[in-house]
């Protein structure tokens, strides 16, 4: 098959309607190797960079409710730094770009259904151009 277990995807096939940041950028923890007393972050096992996560609202009226906040995940050596808000709303509009999507069975739940999981390059604020990221800084995770 000559489509990639993930692909590119651009933020406006994903987020037509916009999405809004709903949470700090946070490190993902390893569970595996956290303790109650140390918390390790979890790194990509091909790069071994820091994976870092952050939710997002999708703004699409018509998406199911599940669907209505999507975690978004970021590789990056340090903690990467979301748009400022600019006042005007309560919620901070964002974008991404370097967007991939990974499609997985989520069996949580009654019935199990297709979900996906998002990582993405790098964020701005809409209608502004991303910042160039040095090597390591703000890869897919």
């Amino acid at each position: 098959m000559a489509i990639a277990r993930r692909f590119r995807i651009s933020h406006h096939e994903v987020f037509p309607h916009g999405a809004y940041i709903v949470s700090p950028v946070t490190a993902v923890l390893d569970f595996e190797q956290s303790t109650r007393e140390v918390k390790v972050q979890q790194t990509d096992k091909e790069t071994g960079e820091l994976i870092w996560s952050m939710d997002v609202l999708d703004a699409d009226p018509e998406a199911p409710k599940k669907s209505k906040t999507v975690s978004i995940k970021f590789l990056a050596k340090v903690q990467p730094v979301p748009p400022a808000n600019d006042g005007s709303s309560p919620f901070t509009p964002v974008e991404f770009d370097g967007l991939t999507a990974l499609a997985y069975i989520d069996d949580n739940g009654n019935r199990p259904r297709i979900a996906w999981s998002f990582r993405a390059d790098t964020m701005h604020a809409p209608g502004k151009a991303a910042k160039t990221v040095s090597s390591g800084e703000g890869r897919a995770a």
